[in-house]
């Protein structure tokens, strides 16, 4: 068995501990078992699954791989401690809040001998990969994707850019290399209101 933990319990964490301790039949998943999960606030137990110290989840040599769940903003430091600590790491996306720190922990983790996995799994639904199907061959034109959500911390998950990022991914694996040609940010926070507006052109314009 190959042991695990989750940092962070939000909804990405208390998905992957309920996932880790009810595995699909015939999965990979069946051959991870949770050691438990580290959190900021004091939970005991969730679904059988006990609260550890960061410091214990680090130093456990039954722990083979962390499964981070965090802010975006904590996601670089975190990822650092658990390499340094000789553990493999999958973290939600984005993996950090820029492109440099990223290949930093790409090149830390290949000097470690470890996995560094970014995990976007909304690419991985079946509406996403239906959605794919239905643009393969076609030239894009014109089109828009407008999304909403509450207004975030920008403390813990960075400019409102990497609030959205994920979705941004799906026009680069559905469309390639896209070019920002203009970005616009409205704020009122009279009403807790803010929206991004921004443009891009593929790369055959």
């Amino acid at each position: 068995m190959f042991g695990t933990v989750v940092v962070g319990v939000g909804i990405a964490g208390l998905a992957r501990i309920r996932d880790l301790m009810n595995p699909m039949p015939s999965s990979p998943s069946e051959h991870l078992k949770l050691f438990g999960f580290v959190s900021r606030r004091s939970f005991g137990n969730i679904n059988e699954a006990k609260q550890i110290s960061l410091e214990d989840a680090l130093r456990s040599k039954d722990i083979h791989a962390a499964f981070i769940s965090t802010e975006n903003r904590s996601h670089e430091e975190t990822i650092r401690m658990f390499l340094e600590a000789g553990k493999h790491v999958l973290v939600e996306y984005p993996m950090a809040l820029s492109a440099k720190a990223a290949h930093e922990l790409w090149e830390m983790a290949e000097q470690k001998g470890k996995v560094l996995h970014v995990e976007h799994i909304e690419l991985l639904t079946e509406e996403y990969k239906q959605l794919k199907k239905e643009v393969a061959g076609k030239d894009l034109v014109k089109g828009t994707l407008h999304f909403t959500g509450h207004v975030l911390d920008e403390n813990k998950t960075g400019f409102p850019a990497f609030s959205g990022i994920a979705r941004l991914t799906w026009l680069i694996d559905l469309f390639g290399d896209l070019t920002v040609t203009s970005a616009t940010r409205e704020k009122q926070k009279d009403k807790n209101y803010s929206r991004m507006t921004v443009h891009f052109q593929t790369a055959n314009n």
